[in-house]
């Protein structure tokens, strides 16, 4: 289990420290992490491998052309990766410009990760999420759809550039796609596009646009589900692999495994709440999937 792996590593995390990150506000985020560790297995399971909590519903065969491509980061990566967004003296995280063309973009030599995806997608709450150890960092977030119109350029210590893209569809920007398929198309050091997609909807219309400019201009990118604590967990189950199956036959550039997410602080959807009622029905449907 990828519960049992996370424990076994808790030393190492701490035997890491000093490499990680310098100051008691960075190391304290890694002791903040061995707390989650504590956790049941289910629980630690549930938040840390949502997908993998979500697979043991699934009826092994039922369906040789739908299943998952599980990640699974060492404690080492995830510990590595909250120290490049804790803001310290020596890892500087901060708003930097906003361009509405490509030509207006700063010149930057880091390697650059950008954000896509529809409006209302839960970008600009994801990217909040990932600067939650840089509370200085503001990153505006609105419940009206479309509310990023701009490219907006965050710095991430010495290690790249994040950029958040405006959204596509309701209310996009009136030059949404030469704003968008000319930074997609033409920059130079941008090393990762993370596209998000509903969860509750699964791939729309306007994220197979997406979709094809990444393959079309050759960009590695990965697909991150947003809002999985919405759906029911048949629901979220199907789309899941509905989208994995996309990945593996419709796509060239995407990584193989999803990036689940879910809303901070997000109260527990229903079926959670009915998790025994379910749990004795939940294998059934699944084979008509």
């Amino acid at each position: 289990m990828a519960a049992h792996r996370l424990r076994q590593s808790v030393g190492r995390l701490f035997a890491m420290g000093p490499e990680l990150g310098s100051g008691r506000r960075a190391f304290s985020a890694f002791q903040a992490f061995t707390e989650v560790l504590r956790l049941p297995s289910k629980q630690l399971t549930k938040l840390v491998f949502p997908l993998e909590e979500l697979h043991e519903h699934f009826v092994p065969g039922s369906r040789p052309d739908l299943h998952l491509n599980i990640f699974h980061p060492s404690l080492e990566d995830i510990a590595r990766a909250e120290s490049f967004f804790t803001a310290s003296a020596r890892n500087r995280i901060e708003y930097l410009t906003s361009a509405v063309r490509l030509d207006h973009a700063p010149d930057l030599h880091r390697p650059e990760v950008c954000f896509i995806g529809r409006s209302n997608v839960g970008k600009s709450s994801l990217i909040k999420a990932l600067f939650s150890l840089a509370p200085e960092v503001e990153v505006r977030v609105s419940k009206k759809p479309g509310h990023t119109k701009k490219l907006n350029f965050y710095k991430v210590g010495k290690y790249f550039t994040l950029v958040d893209m405006p959204g596509y569809g309701y209310r996009a920007p009136e030059d949404f796609v030469d704003m968008v398929e000319t930074y997609l198309k033409e920059r130079k050091n941008l090393m990762r596009t993370f596209l998000l997609v509903d969860s509750v909807v699964g791939i729309q219309k306007a994220d197979n646009i997406a979709i094809e400019m990444c393959e079309e201009f050759a960009l590695p990118y990965v697909m991150v589900l947003t809002k999985i604590d919405k759906p029911s967990k048949g629901h979220l189950l199907k789309q899941v692999l509905q989208i994995q199956k996309f990945v593996d036959t419709k796509t060239q550039g995407c990584f193989p495994q999803l990036f689940p997410v879910r809303r901070q602080g997000s109260r527990p959807s229903p079926w959670k709440r009915n998790a025994k009622k379910q749990n004795g029905c939940l294998r059934r449907p699944y084979k008509q999937l």
